[in-house]
């Protein structure tokens, strides 16, 4: 099968009542707490929405600037992105503080609710050069979720624990809108 072959899609998932994980890109510019751009956030919201109406529990993940990765920084803190799309979701939004110890954030959630995780390059793990270290962490991230869907076009490149290392240790992962209408571009410029 060629790499510009059929991909499994949200709409090929099963989604009620599952535990969905879907990794976005939501690397916005945030000045004193505000998100000023918010072109990625609304992007990824189609796949989002689609997930919450039809009564997954959904997690979301993504990066935001380029950390030092040595733990928490502030100015590079996904929480007024979680306070954002909570505004346009108009729902609340939880907000897990550690994305590596979210489980009691992401236990606590129903069909049709909501979290995001804190920023994944928080941690060196996302993105090592050691496989194993990156699997350590997506291990971890696949904990929180029954099913997982990338949605992060920008960053699809990249050998991250949450872009490759998580469908490899769920052993299958699926595309979400945005992801899929980028490959659906480059697949009619190919052909």
């Amino acid at each position: 099968m060629s790499a510009l072959g059929p991909k499994v899609s949200v709409d090929d998932l099963e989604l009620a009542g599952k535990r969905v994980l879907i990794r976005v890109d939501f690397n916005v510019p945030i000045k004193d707490g505000v998100v000023l751009d918010d072109f990625r956030i609304v992007s990824a919201l189609p796949t989002i929405n689609k997930c919450l109406q039809a009564g997954a529990i959904v997690t979301v993940m993504s990066h935001l600037g380029r950390p030092k990765e040595t733990g928490h920084e502030a100015a590079l803190s996904l929480k007024p992105v979680a306070e954002h799309l909570s505004k346009l979701l108009s729902k609340p939004v939880q907000f897990a503080a550690d994305c590596m110890d979210a489980g009691s954030v992401v236990d606590a959630l129903k069909p049709g609710d909501i979290c995001c995780l804190e920023n994944l390059r928080f941690y060196p793990h996302e993105g090592s050069k050691d496989e194993p270290k990156r699997l350590e962490m997506a291990t971890k991230l696949a904990s929180y979720a029954d099913l997982y869907i990338s949605d992060a076009f920008g960053t699809a490149h990249r050998d991250a624990a949450s872009m490759t290392g998580v469908p490899k240790v769920m052993g299958k992962g699926a595309a979400g809108y945005l992801l899929q209408k980028e490959i659906d571009y480059f697949t009619k410029a190919l052909r």
